[in-house]
């Protein structure tokens, strides 16, 4: 019952959903953040002038200039000055050709200048370029003091840039703005690639192992509805291996029944070859039916993955040909650690070296591996399989021979099932003939993660 209210709570989390509202959110969060880093910006470009230093400045410079004597005094504003601002001392105030301004007292800096100039009652003005309405090319920054004898002392800038340039604070504006998007997206990646590898990663864990559990449904809905889908077949198909496993069990202990009484009722016929005939005929449904057995059922395919020395596998073959006096050359690495299922390639590799010591000679085997793949070659030299037939090999009970004698083949299934389980692997078998005669056979695996 708990489960129910959640999944329609769930519905609604679909991926159009979600990438409508990661792109809303990723333009509110970049307008929000673009808008906080402008102000930040402008305080760092255009710094209150009652936080930089400059007042405290122009007060130690007035207390200096009104010290002086006027006939001095223009010649220490001249000498003060530096690139920050110009320094001048003016007699009248009707020379300084201001711009008209309702109210130019600087209320805020006289609660600095004032105390610092010993001084209680002081007109402290200033103006900025905008307030040059009528003639913008005078237009700049001033600020005037005016001295205890009525004159007045100004400091003009051009210019208000005492913080940060305009461009590293551009820069600095649009790499915050990227840095915020980037992360709203990859949040929002992360919330859509996350359900989608785990499905990804079931998928293939199923690939090599029909008994491995059922993927959590996780994601939006989308998403969860293909990974629910998934479940139901990998369960079908659990439950179809299992069904034919019990039957063919049972086909096969039927089937033995009649050949084994056939058998005892031949011991009986007085002609021996017409008794011969009939063993032969025996035996050969017998591996017949032992054969398909096998295939059908074939239990290697149902054995867990896992890793394996897959170069030791290979040595542990060879040594057991080598115990029947078949020496086979190989070429590849001492170790080679596999993700795969190890009985059902061995079975692969005992084909292909068993057709290549039957069919050819000189058999041999080379082992390759890189990043992404492994490569097994098994050749040897002998006729070879016409280009026409070398897909027809892998079907079911096909044979280049018409005999059926167990002395020159089986019943043709071998190259089928080696086939079956290279691709329940992900790789792919080939066969090709060799340019002086012989035959290649290759697998190549791929690599997977465990």
């Amino acid at each position: 019952m708990s489960g129910r209210p959640r999944q329609s709570y769930r519905t609604h989390d679909t991926v159009a959903r979600w990438i409508a509202l990661t792109t809303i959110l990723a333009m509110l969060i970049s307008l929000g953040l673009n808008a906080l880093f402008i102000q930040l910006a402008g305080v760092w470009a255009r710094p209150p002038l009652t936080e930089i230093g400059l007042l405290e400045k122009a007060a130690a410079i007035t207390r200096i200039i009104e010290t002086a004597p006027a006939a001095q005094r223009s010649q220490l504003a001249a000498a003060v000055s530096d690139e920050a601002f110009v320094v001048s001392w003016h007699l009248d105030r009707r020379e300084l050709r201001l711009p008209y301004v309702e109210d130019p007292m600087f209320n805020s800096g006289a609660k600095i200048l004032l105390p610092l100039l010993k001084s209680t009652d002081r007109r402290i003005e200033v103006y900025e370029p905008s307030d040059w309405t009528q003639n913008q090319a005078e237009a700049h920054y001033a600020l005037l003091i005016q001295l205890q004898d009525q004159s007045w002392l100004v400091f003009a800038a051009p210019s208000r840039s005492w913080g940060l340039d305009e461009l590293p604070r551009q820069l600095i504006v649009l790499l915050l703005m990227l840095v915020s998007t980037v992360l709203v997206a990859l949040i929002a990646t992360r919330r859509l690639a996350t359900p989608l590898q785990r499905f990804a990663e079931g998928a293939r864990r199923f690939g090599v192992d029909f008994r491995a559990p059922p993927i959590e449904p996780l994601g939006p809905q989308e998403i969860r509805q293909a990974i629910l889908a998934f479940n139901a077949m990998q369960a079908q198909l659990q439950h179809f291996i299992r069904d034919r496993t019990q039957m063919l069990a049972a086909i096969s202990h039927d089937l033995r029944a009649p050949l084994t009484r056939m058998r005892l009722r031949g011991e009986f016929i007085e002609d021996p070859e017409q008794q011969q005939r009939l063993f032969r005929d025996v035996d050969e449904m017998q591996a017949m039916i032992n054969s398909a057995l096998e295939f059908f059922r074939d239990d290697a395919r149902l054995e867990p993955a896992t890793h394996f020395d897959l170069a030791e596998l290979l040595q542990t073959l060879l040594d057991d040909y080598r115990d029947q006096h078949l020496d086979i050359d190989f070429k590849g690495p001492a170790r080679l650690v596999y993700f795969g299922r190890p009985l059902g390639l061995k079975r692969v590799l005992t084909n292909l070296l068993d057709n290549a010591i039957k069919y050819g000679s000189q058999p041999s085997i080379e082992l390759r591996a890189t990043a992404d793949q492994v490569r097994i070659r098994v050749l040897d030299r002998g006729p070879g399989i016409p280009d026409a037939s070398q897909e027809q090999v892998f079907a079911p009970f096909f044979r280049l021979e018409a005999s059926r004698n167990k002395s020159t083949g089986g019943v043709g299934l071998g190259l089928s099932a080696a086939r079956a389980i290279v691709l329940e692997h992900g790789g792919e078998l080939t066969l090709r003939n060799r340019y002086k005669g012989g035959l290649e056979a290759l697998v190549v695996l791929p690599v997977q993660a465990g």
